[in-house]
């Protein structure tokens, strides 16, 4: 297989010319090493070989420089370029993002037989724990905002913490992905390198918007409750979870805004009246499907993605009061997390995912996010335990317990 850059950037792999279903999309996540950048969608699945441009950072805004990246690679002998990468939570801050100079692709893992298959279970490890914030000081800052609503300041901040873990061995991230993968495969799955020996990793299920050709699509998720292991509670919660009015609310102003920021590029929308339910392995969340169709096809997916980000669900309502508070409460960078990873090519068509249910791993450590959306009617310990129910979907994939 060439990889040089004057060839290609689509490689068919084997799986796909023998049968499309079967071990095509197993075969990347096989594929996976370190390093590389690994994407899978309800629509595809996506492995970069090597890389031919890094998006440069600069004073120009974020859609025109990959715009001209995709251009540049292009006139030096890309005949289909890609971008793929990640995009932090603070836009002013460098994005991690490459042309790659190979791109495998295959069909979504759900569409792949060989995904049921379970993944090795993790190796039993000493794993040491520390929170940052410790949860009583985050409980203090949940009650701090709702105070401050109360007062009328703002209506809503989402508050993150931390989980920092650190093992006796260097992590194994191809088999911590397998594990994610396979554990949510209707989600989107990703590993990308953000800083040499840095690796964001994770599996989260919100995408903020895709466009294919003229069509629009974004999903938001608000409202959340934990999934229980007994079918019946399982059920009970999420009935519950859809007669909230805390969290329907939580929900609709968040799909207010997705709307309002779609409604100026696109010549119709979509929006459901009410939310349906999604589920992962640990969570159920409040979902609404918005679909449209863009006015201008020189519209790009990540332009789209930049007028939405952040919505209410990553930040909180008015936006630059809840960044304030944001940044006054929580004790650590975010970084990548709420921010955006996905891919996008140079007829403006990508997907952009909300980055949540993610870590950022380095060498032996691994350091873990989760927040909840802080409205008046909120409580601090139950705030507290939905940020403890999120850390799950990582702590089951390396073995660890809170």
């Amino acid at each position: 297989m060439s990889t040089a850059p004057e060839v290609a950037t689509h490689v068919t792999t084997t799986a796909e010319q023998a049968h499309p279903a079967v071990g095509a999309a197993t075969a990347l996540l096989d594929a996976y090493t370190p390093g590389e950048r690994f994407l899978a969608t309800p629509t595809r699945t996506l492995l970069t070989e090597g890389v031919h441009a890094e998006v440069p950072h600069d004073e120009r805004p974020l859609p025109q420089r990959i715009a001209a990246s995709l251009a540049d690679a292009r006139r030096t002998g890309l005949t289909k370029p890609y971008v793929v990468g990640a995009i932090p939570f603070d836009h002013t801050a460098p994005a991690a993002l490459a042309v790659p100079r190979a791109l495998r692709t295959a069909p979504p893992l759900t569409a792949d037989p060989l995904i049921a298959l379970p993944a090795d279970p993790p190796d039993a490890a000493d794993w040491q724990i520390r929170p940052v914030p410790a949860p009583e000081a985050y409980g203090a800052g949940v009650a701090a905002a709702v105070e401050r609503m109360w007062r009328g300041d703002f209506s809503k901040v989402v508050l993150a913490r931390t989980l920092e873990l650190t093992a006796r061995a260097p992590l194994d991230l191809p088999v911590m992905l397998q594990r994610l993968a396979r554990r949510d495969p209707s989600g989107y799955t990703f590993a990308l390198p953000t800083a040499p020996g840095r690796t964001l990793i994770g599996a989260s299920p919100e995408l903020l918007v895709s466009r294919r050709g003229h069509q629009v699509v974004a999903n938001p998720l608000a409202g959340s409750t934990p999934r229980s292991d007994d079918l019946a509670e399982d059920v009970r919660r999420a009935a519950a979870l859809l007669e909230s009015a805390k969290d329907l609310h939580e929900h609709a102003v968040v799909v207010d805004a997705v709307h309002q920021a779609l409604a100026s590029f696109c010549t119709d929308l979509t929006v459901p009246a009410r939310p349906t339910l999604i589920r992962t392995a640990t969570m159920w969340h409040l979902s609404t499907t918005v679909t449209g169709t863009v006015a201008s096809p020189e519209t790009s997916a990540l332009e789209l993605a930049c007028a939405l980000h952040p919505t209410p669900a990553v930040c909180g309502t008015p936006t630059a009061t809840a960044r304030e508070v944001i940044r006054e409460t929580e004790p650590f960078d975010r970084g990548f997390f709420t921010g955006m990873i996905g891919w996008g090519d140079a007829n403006g068509d990508g997907e952009w995912v909300v980055t949540i249910r993610c870590a950022e791993a380095e060498e032996r450590s691994l350091r873990l996010y989760a927040g909840a959306g802080v409205v008046a009617a909120s409580e601090p310990e139950a705030e507290t335990a939905e940020t403890g129910a999120k850390f799950r979907t990582f702590l089951n994939a390396v073995g660890a317990e809170l």
